[in-house]
């Protein structure tokens, strides 16, 4: 099995990513996680297996002696907690500037990686999905150290391909099933770059929290894309597709930053209107940060 999979996976990227996803975790995880399962007022729904990486304050003891295998205890916070991580893995999230260090995707599957390992530090259940790429493959829904591990493949794995296309109906098909299947209160967190969804993007992309559910819209730019730092004649071209454009940069920026302002003013008040939220992040921010500002939003207080 190690073998098959040496041939499609770069296990020393695999190793950074599982460290340094560990690093951040534990450092958006001070000051910013408040545990659902202290207190009065929770309600007692039952028991399951124990699952690698669980929180041993809720393992059974009672359970073990009786049933002599490991149970743990669920309530129903726990059971209605599920977080459903959406990574877009499209050409254009294949990015990367010359001052930049790292690729949009390549810093959207490190904060995916993060937020996988808070999840499972909380004892809640996480799945991955992505859009477009190539290689890697969705995963279900699961809890324990296991579903963190077999993120960190999968994340390890991807190759930016593809396009979504700018139309509704091709958005919806691209969605299609992934809100379905989401049982009331679990959290979607998507990681896009979110330039390439058109004008029904927002309200698509907000759909995915109704029903009980809640949506967190995670932008991550390059710098370049964020504050477009250019002067003088530049050519621009598309990473979907092969339209180039020929500009003065120092004429465009102002436009070009009052259009960026205006897609994230949409993207912010469609997601508020449905009780979501925008997180805006850049690939040369402190990771840690923005799992902070995910994990905020996630608790419904502003990132």
């Amino acid at each position: 099995m190690r073998s098959e999979l040496s041939k499609h996976l770069d296990w020393a990227a695999l190793g950074r990513l599982r460290l340094q996803a560990r690093r951040i975790a534990d450092g958006a995880w001070v000051g910013v996680h408040s545990s659902r399962r202290r207190g009065a007022g929770l309600e007692f729904a039952g028991h399951r297996s124990y699952a690698p990486g669980d929180d041993l304050r809720w393992l059974d003891q009672r359970a073990l002696l009786r049933h002599e295998r490991l149970l743990i205890k669920q309530f129903d916070t726990e059971t209605e907690r599920t977080l459903r991580l959406l990574v877009d893995a499209t050409a254009s999230m294949g990015f990367r500037s010359e001052t930049a260090t790292l690729r949009k995707l390549d810093y959207a599957a490190l904060i995916a990686a993060a937020l996988t390992r808070v999840a499972v530090r909380s004892g809640d259940p996480v799945g991955l999905d992505f859009l477009g790429g190539a290689e890697a493959q969705p995963l279900p829904v699961a809890g324990g150290l296991q579903a963190f591990e077999r993120s960190l493949v999968e994340l390890t794995r991807i190759v930016p391909s593809g396009t979504l296309g700018d139309s509704r109906a091709e958005l919806e098909q691209a969605l299609a099933g992934i809100g379905q299947r989401a049982p009331r209160g679990t959290v979607f967190v998507v990681l896009s770059d979110l330039l390439e969804f058109g004008e029904a993007g927002p309200d698509v992309l907000s759909a995915l929290g109704t029903g009980g559910r809640h949506a967190i819209l995670v932008q991550v730019l390059d710098p370049l894309e964020a504050l477009f730092p250019l002067d003088g004649p530049v050519r621009l071209r598309a990473s979907e597709g092969t339209l180039e454009v020929e500009t003065n940069a120092t004429l465009a920026r102002a436009s070009y930053l009052e259009a960026l302002a205006a897609l994230q003013s949409r993207f912010r008040n469609t997601l508020r209107a449905h009780g979501g939220e925008l997180v805006i992040c850049r690939t040369d921010e402190d990771p840690v940060a923005t799992v902070r500002a995910i994990l905020r939003a996630a608790e419904g207080r502003a990132p």
